[in-house]
């Protein structure tokens, strides 16, 4: 019975004893590769031979652009690879182990930096790096990059941006640190399977090269990744350029209103308003930059202007017409009675003479006949002063309904050639307003043309 016990209880404690040596052997082997270690000192046994770091690098996204700043934020996975000399072990001395991962903090690093980088991103910390028992260190981390970029935004939203990331050694020569590329350049360069193909930027390549910095008389070795991303347009084109040429299309159709219907001023300026509140509610998608100002802007600005010039054009019009209306209208019947009859001390053989002339004048011009009895048939004096007043009463207001209607005949015969001499004005205006929309769009697609050739 007690025999049962005892290896009852020793089976676990046997299994224990087994297990013991495979979780030692780590414990055993970090203590023995970093006993000595000195995290300080580059990890050659000779000196005189310079540590060869093999870089890789993958773009996962491009997170943000700004034109204004000047900036553009990136996620890469990052890979830095080298043999550390002094972390080598044989693996069948510690249980058959190949690889172990050590605190970044424990051994050396080389001190790699990106030279266009300006902030510090999200980046998540990995404070463990790989080894291996030949002494190959991997430090494979993914990196939120905030980098200074050149940004050309010209041509937005059809632009293409290349952005660099040089990595070099801060402080290390090429005698002493050296970089290479982990993969080939072509690999690299074709490399998009991990990147968010779903944003607004398109990864076209990622070209790199490896080149010297002399710097006292020192050669520093740089590898430099060009970023290479294109916009997709098609938002923009649909929020933006699309809306605007159709506003500038209703604008130029909005000449079809007659001048003297008075609702084109109004329309007008309603276009105008609309393309305001259009573009301060749009000035958001617009890149904000202090250096070029966008062919876009260009075009929405010289598109504000034409608007606004058109506006000035049919105001200039309906102007013409209403200052003629006001003349007809100063020019009434009562101005011309008191022309020909104001006068009081006026005898009444002179108004009789007067009259008698003005109906005349009216036959000739009129058509209308007027049977006047001779000279010899006329009244006595006695009898015509008599009838005097009568009979002026009654001249002046024939002659006063002749004129009348004279002046009415006039002045829709002066209406609609004034009418008609101005809608002959707007046309001539609507064919400049053509012409400058034709040489101004000629322009933009010069312009276009010289970038896109560039």
């Amino acid at each position: 019975m007690i025999d049962l016990l005892l290896d009852f209880h020793s089976a676990p404690l046997a299994e224990q004893v087994a297990d013991k040596p495979k979780r030692s052997a780590l414990n055993q082997l970090t203590r023995t590769l970093l006993r000595k270690y000195d995290c300080g000192v580059r990890p050659v046994q000779n000196w005189t031979r310079p540590t060869l770091i093999h870089i890789d690098l993958i773009l996962q996204s491009v997170l943000d652009v700004d034109g204004k700043t000047q900036q553009v934020t990136t996620s890469i996975w990052y890979r830095q690879i080298w043999t550390d000399e002094f972390l080598v072990w044989d693996p069948e001395e510690f249980d058959g182990i190949t690889e172990i991962s050590l605190s970044s903090d424990a051994i050396w690093v080389p001190d790699l930096i990106i030279s266009e980088f300006v902030d510090v991103g999200e980046s998540p910390a990995i404070p463990y790096v790989y080894v291996n028992s030949s002494g190959m260190v991997k430090n494979n981390k993914p990196i939120q990059v905030v980098s200074a970029c050149d940004l050309e935004l010209y041509a937005f939203p059809f632009d293409k941006q290349n952005c660099t990331l040089t990595f070099r050694s801060w402080l290390h020569s090429v005698n002493e640190v050296n970089l290479t590329l982990w993969r080939s350049a072509e690999e690299i360069a074709n490399d998009q399977k991990s990147f968010m193909d779903d944003g607004e930027w398109e990864l076209l390549s990622v070209p790199s090269r490896y080149w010297h910095l002399r710097l006292d008389d020192r050669d520093y070795a740089h590898i430099q990744f060009n970023v290479l991303i294109r916009r997709r347009p098609l938002l923009y084109v649909v929020s933006l350029l699309i809306p605007s040429i159709f506003l500038m299309v209703v604008d130029i159709i909005s000449f079809y209103l007659p001048p003297n219907s008075g609702t084109r001023i109004t329309f007008k300026t309603s276009i105008l308003l609309g393309y305001t509140v259009f573009r301060v509610n749009l000035m958001n998608e617009m890149p904000a930059t202090t250096i070029r100002t966008p062919l876009i802007g260009v075009f929405f600005a010289v598109c504000m202007a034409l608007l606004v010039l058109n506006l000035s054009i049919s105001i200039f019009v309906v102007k013409l017409l209403h200052h003629n209306e006001k003349e007809v209208k100063e020019m009434s019947v009562s101005a011309c009675l008191l022309d020909k009859y104001g006068s009081s001390s006026q005898t009444f053989l002179e108004s009789n003479f007067t009259s008698v002339k003005t109906l005349v004048d009216v036959d000739q011009c009129g058509g209308y006949e007027f049977d006047l009895a001779p000279e010899e048939d006329l009244l006595s004096l006695s009898e015509l002063q008599e009838s005097a007043p009568q009979l002026e009463r009654l001249l002046q207001e024939v002659v006063a309904l002749r004129l009348y209607l004279q002046e009415g005949e006039s002045d829709d015969s002066a209406q609609a050639d004034w009418v008609a001499l101005c809608c002959k004005v707007d046309i001539l205006l609507f064919r400049v307003y053509l012409l400058i929309l034709v040489v101004y769009a000629s322009t933009l697609l010069l312009l276009w043309a010289s970038w896109s050739s560039a």
